[in-house]
């Protein structure tokens, strides 16, 4: 049996650690960062709540440097807990992102690519859970393709939203607009009601219901099965386009938005192919941020009212970087800035997977942690496993690795080299095909198409301004080898003839060329709404 674990924290009271500069990287040093595990009985397992925030940028909340965005909740659960500033995902996009963190192995892996959907004989986390006796609960968007794959059928027992849509048509129910016909594509529909939220009421906004149902669930859960474990993955449809709020915040953004400086720096920026959204300036967007911190607040509220908060870990993080880019000659509106983090989604600089991430495990992370050791998408599922005190699988998450001895203080090993290939380049947000890799300070950026190379130490370089490759071939050649060993290990292919033509229009914008549309059959663009 785990031992349990003591309520060393309360929650309120605690004092917000100030911010660090944007320019600069947090200190590990053990004797300031380090926490110590506070050893206990149990006889129940720790429950375990995982947020997960679509397309909320790295900084997209106060407690990560946010003037205009407001999110007193998360701040209070980064305090209360362990921040990483080096949070990545393992993709910069939805759909290849949630693979990796679902199956705890890197996106381009073949067996991850079912026809319709995740394969069944992929093992997601959830269902080494439910087989460990959790209840299995999982709200908001899944992604991962049509009937037949979805949460209920890869271990969840319970899913309230979670379907082959990408985003939704509206916020506001019924989530769909009932004037248009709906599409359907192999793995993705657009355009129709989500999954068990057919019925609700006009003005019911998204994260409020999922919110909603899932504390509903915890108070089943504990009328109806009081000594069993729980596992919850309440994954928001927001920030994700469309770009709704609800009515009453986006007026106090509005007004907000009028008192703060004035801020005469440029509102765009080019780079390389794409254009980049400078500001946080939009009070729709958030209002949309303010929501899901609505939602932590609540959530945590109702764990404090039913006894839950002295044993159930949260955690919390951002699928992929925000939307901050398009092409150079494209009319796309953006909903926020990474600044000063590099480009946003779909890029591979530090803008496009570096995200919020942080862990609040009652009696084991010291409050106000705060490193900048590197974890990756593809870390939750051994280390959910390891927190709940289940064996791990390398057989089954083989591309993660745990980070719990981390969370519990263990600063004394370095994080094993990250790699990433993501080949879908896109019109709609600017990125060519990338690869990187990222080994300690240093960061390899590959341009596949062009076979370019760039070289940055982004604990000196934050924003990827100062490109050290020329300076430095003999590095660029050591991790060129290493990032090739890693892409035939899980099986990239070469580029296929529609990523390449997609290059090849983003290379004609540096000349001003802006080549006509063609309309792709019986396939919905992103801004159809496809979010992949």
């Amino acid at each position: 049996m785990m031992k349990k674990l003591l309520l060393t924290l309360s929650l309120a009271g605690l004092t917000l650690p100030s911010v660090f500069p944007a320019d600069q990287a947090p200190s590990t040093n053990p004797s300031t960062t380090a926490s110590t595990p506070t050893p206990a009985n149990t006889q129940k397992k720790p429950n375990i709540i995982f947020f997960l925030m679509d397309d909320l940028g790295w900084k997209d909340l106060s407690c990560m440097g946010s003037t205009f965005y407001e999110s007193p909740a998360i701040d209070q659960l980064a305090a209360d807990g362990f921040r990483f500033t080096r949070g990545y995902e393992a993709a910069p996009r939805c759909v290849p992102s949630r693979l990796s963190i679902l199956t705890g192995k890197d996106h381009n892996r073949p067996e991850l690519r079912g026809e319709t959907g995740l394969p069944l004989d992929q093992v997601v986390y959830a269902s080494l859970f439910k087989d460990a006796g959790y209840s299995t609960f999982f709200a908001g968007k899944w992604h991962e393709g049509q009937q037949g794959f979805w949460p209920q059928d890869h271990g969840f027992e319970i899913n309230k939203g979670g379907c082959s849509l990408g985003a939704l048509k509206t916020h506001f129910w019924p989530y769909y607009d009932p004037n248009k016909p709906s599409q359907h594509a192999k793995r993705e529909d657009h355009n129709v009601a989500p999954y068990g939220l057919e019925q609700g009421k006009p003005g019911e906004y998204i994260a409020d219901r999922l919110t909603d149902e899932t504390i509903q669930f915890l108070k089943d859960h504990k009328k109806d099965h009081p000594d069993k474990p729980f596992l919850i993955e309440l994954s928001h449809y927001l920030v994700h386009e469309p770009l709704e709020g609800k009515p009453e915040l986006v007026k106090h953004f509005e007004e907000k938005l009028k008192t703060m400086p004035k801020d005469d720096g440029a509102e765009y920026e080019a780079d390389y192919t794409g254009k980049v959204k400078m500001k946080q300036n939009l009070p729709v967007y958030a209002a949309m941020v303010k929501s899901i911190d609505e939602s932590v607040d609540r959530i945590r509220k109702t764990l404090v009212e039913l006894g839950y908060d002295k044993d159930t870990i949260i955690v919390l993080a951002g699928d992929n970087g925000g939307l901050s880019t398009t092409d150079l000659l494209g009319t796309r509106g953006m909903a926020t800035s990474n600044k000063p983090l590099r480009t946003g989604k779909g890029w591979l600089y530090e803008g496009g997977m570096r995200v919020p991430m942080m862990v609040y495990w009652p009696g084991v992370t010291k409050p106000g942690t705060v490193t900048d050791r590197a974890v990756t998408g593809t870390d939750f599922f051994p280390t959910f496993l390891e927190m709940a005190g289940l064996p791990l699988r390398p057989d089954l998450h083989v591309d993660g690795e745990s980070f719990a001895p981390v969370l519990k203080g263990d600063m004394s090993h370095p994080r094993k080299p990250i790699f990433w290939y993501y080949d879908g380049a896109r019109v709609a947000t600017g990125n060519p095909a990338m690869a990187a890799m990222l080994d300690g300070d240093m960061k390899l950026v590959h341009f596949v198409y062009e076979d370019k190379d760039e070289l940055y130490n982004i604990h000196d370089d934050l924003g990827e301004h100062h490109d050290l490759a020329a300076a430095n071939p003999d590095k660029v050649k050591e991790m060129k080898a290493a990032l090739a060993d890693f892409e035939n290990k899980v099986g990239v292919k070469p580029l296929k003839g529609h990523v390449i033509d997609e290059v090849k229009t983003l290379l004609d914008e540096l000349n001003g060329i802006k080549p006509e549309k063609k309309k792709k059959k019986g396939k919905a663009t992103e801004d159809a709404g496809s979010s992949d």
